[in-house]
């Protein structure tokens, strides 16, 4: 099932394996990506901490962690191809996979509903 943060990331938490990456919003927020700063496999994520950078035409953005875990893959391809964030930020422009992530902090996220009234909230203000 796929959960939201305020911080516009999504997260799919399946197997004890959750899969991260920004969601379409943030990526036409962010622009034209031209970099992708990726956590290092095996670096211990802490919820609401800066986990990775994503720089644009427009500025470089430190991206906060959803949840915590550990970091069991990152998404290579983004090292040749940063702008899969933009095209297909919700299936090939994902960040990272997490182990070890709590099922409480992905209980915690915003479900479809609650991130479609964020979105709605934003665009009223």
């Amino acid at each position: 099932m796929r959960r939201y943060s305020d911080e516009h990331l999504w997260v799919d938490a399946e197997g004890g394996v959750a899969t991260v990456g920004i969601t379409a919003y943030a990526a036409a927020e962010l622009g034209d990506i031209t970099f992708v700063e990726l956590p290092e496999a095996g670096a211990v994520l802490v919820a609401g901490e800066s986990f990775c950078v994503i720089e644009s035409a427009k500025a470089a953005t430190d991206v906060i962690a959803p949840c915590g875990g550990v970091v069991a893959e990152v998404n290579a391809r983004l090292d040749d191809d940063p702008g899969l964030v933009n095209t297909s930020p919700d299936r090939d422009g994902w960040i990272c996979r997490l182990r070890e992530v709590k099922p409480a902090e992905i209980a915690a996220l915003l479900d479809e509903a609650g991130y479609e009234a964020l979105l709605a909230k934003n665009e009223e203000g």
